[in-house]
């Protein structure tokens, strides 16, 4: 171990106690270790102990760590301090712009303790009323996490699908006499991956020489008819190589799950050279099944039924689950109704945090009461446009909502979610959901895990207990639209169909951009199987006022 390695080792325990809010006197002195380390006139590890001590900076008690670390690879100190420290803590140290002491405050004050968590609150302008920070450090952190996270190997679908749409264009534009199409876990729809896979008829060469012109960009052939291209900052490119008269029989084999396409081919036979994908299906009596659908080999044995009529984005009719200015979204009711009207939407369902939420600048009951003559007023201006008044309400320890039950009778629907004491049991979690969605003013469980992909796994539930209470309770089911949430996941979409529970693809919008998840979760959705008749958010105005009438009817 050389200086610079036993120096950052100082240098992290100086900062995990400045974060953990230990001594600062302590937390200096390793800091000030850590530098004179680094200056030492040789290795520390070629010094006997009398040498090392009298050095300028260290002494005894620094040489001992540093003795420590040379013997054993360890300093027992650093260890039992980052026992105590989450994992994604030490990810924020790597976020340019935060230090020890914003990172504390993120942290004890927040309870955010991943990056993932630490976007998503950006986005959710959490970061702007902390003290030492402000709107343009929490645009400096989200740009900063931004560029980290092109780095660690995974990318979200919405990232991905991004880039591979641009990819594609500029191929074709450059190769137009050769076919190119997405295959793999972006074709899929897959919500995180590694790689985007590409079917194509160009040449390896051609497609090397064309890519590694730019600066940074490296390729390599690990098995013939695979050509893989790394660009800095972005997802890895794949490139499946095939003649014109095999591209679709390469096409169908690279986009299914290597469990779709062994159970498919244990089974049946592609013909020769294809003209298209649906003829493999056809050729052997199977009704076509939609790419982001092959996955499970169960998908071979669903009747054709299963894959019509899947949501699409455009049935989107409203907006559910939207945060305003009234607690932490950026735009006012007015700008959040009028981007609705202006995208051709029936309805918003304004939808702001609870009073629980203080991080959030949740409602009180006045605020509440203010907030719906807001509405009451607009609904007169925009009619036959219609503000529906909603509020996620924070799902309490208890599993109780957070109001009265007077002040929960104020609101057309009432989407209940839980937002903080995250790391539960499946014992807790279940006890604390469950009665949540036996609540009678409950209308919306929303995102159901709390999960962050990427970042968070969430807290366990049993899946099919959850949604055959939510059948039971007729409490539909939010499918949170937000690309780093995708929540209900989409495995379970499908059981929830079979269950009668109604889903609903929300954007958890906390600005007008924030609109667009909505193709987020519609792509979610269709993975599941989702139609637009099972879909709240595709509900008309007029059948979305029946369905509230409905939900009212379970109320005390």
């Amino acid at each position: 171990m050389n200086n610079y390695d036993i120096a950052d080792h100082f240098a992290l325990l100086g900062k995990l106690m400045d974060i953990h809010g230990e001594n600062s006197f302590r937390a200096k002195s390793f800091s000030v270790a850590a530098f004179n380390i680094e200056k030492l006139p040789e290795e520390a590890a070629t010094m006997d102990d009398a040498t090392l001590y009298s050095m300028k900076g260290i002494g005894e008690s620094t040489g001992k760590r540093i003795r420590e670390l040379i013997n054993t690879g360890r300093m027992q100190a650093l260890e039992d301090i980052l026992a105590r420290t989450p994992s994604g803590i030490l990810d924020m140290l790597k976020i340019k712009g935060l230090g020890p002491k914003k990172i504390s405050v993120i942290w004890h004050e927040l309870g955010i303790e991943s990056l993932g968590e630490l976007e998503y609150a950006c986005n959710e302008n959490r970061l702007v009323a902390l003290k030492g920070f402000g709107a343009k450090t929490q645009e400096a952190v989200l740009q900063n996490i931004a560029y980290f996270r092109q780095n660690i190997g995974f990318y979200l679908w919405a990232e991905a699908s991004a880039f591979a749409g641009i990819l594609t264009q500029k191929l074709t534009a450059a190769f137009p006499q050769h076919r190119f199409a997405l295959s793999g876990d972006v074709r899929r729809q897959s919500e995180t991956l590694e790689e985007v896979a590409i079917v194509t008829d160009a040449t390896a060469d051609a497609l090397t020489a064309f890519a590694t012109a730019a600066e940074g960009v490296t390729s390599d052939m690990p098995t013939p008819g695979l050509l893989t291209i790394s660009i800095p900052g972005q997802p890895r490119i794949a490139f499946h190589l095939t003649s014109a008269a095999q591209f679709y029989s390469t096409l169908f084999m690279t986009t299914g799950s290597p469990e779709f396409t062994e159970a498919f081919t244990a089974q049946y036979a592609i013909p020769d050279a294809p003209e298209s994908e649906d003829v493999i299906f056809t050729a052997n009596g199977l009704p076509v099944i939609p790419a982001m659908m092959r996955e499970s080999a169960d998908a071979l044995h669903k009747s054709p039924d299963s894959f019509r009529n899947l949501i699409q984005p455009g049935d989107i009719k409203g907006i559910i689950h939207s945060h305003s200015k009234w607690s932490d979204g950026t735009n006012t009711l007015e700008e959040m109704a009028r981007a609705a009207i202006a995208a051709g939407l029936e309805y918003l369902v304004i939808s702001d945090h609870s009073q629980t939420a203080v991080y959030a600048d949740g409602l009180k009951p006045d605020r509440v009461v203010a907030q719906h003559q807001e509405i009451d007023e607009l609904n007169a201006r925009l009619a036959p446009f219609r503000i529906f008044k909603s509020i996620e309400s924070d799902i309490l320890g208890d599993g109780s909502l957070d109001y009265t039950d007077g002040v929960l009778a104020t609101f057309d629907l009432v989407i209940a979610s839980v937002h903080s004491n995250l790391k539960m049991t499946q014992e807790k979690a279940m006890d604390r959901v469950m009665r949540a969605i036996q609540n009678p003013y409950t209308s919306i469980l929303g995102h159901p895990t709390g999960r962050l992909l990427l970042s968070r796994p969430g807290y366990p539930l049993d899946h099919k207990v959850i949604i055959d209470t939510c059948a039971a309770h007729n409490v539909v089911i939010e499918i949170n639209a937000h690309p780093r949430r995708l929540d209900l996941d989409w495995r379970w979409v499908s059981y929830a169909l079979e269950r009668g529970v109604l889903l609903s693809v929300n954007p958890d919008a906390h600005s007008i951009e924030g609109y667009k998840d909505t193709y987020y979760g519609v792509m979610t959705g269709q993975k599941g199987g989702l139609t637009a008749a099972r879909n709240l958010s595709s509900y008309t105005r007029t059948q979305l006022e029946a369905f509230i009438a409905e939900q009212h009817r379970k109320r005390p």
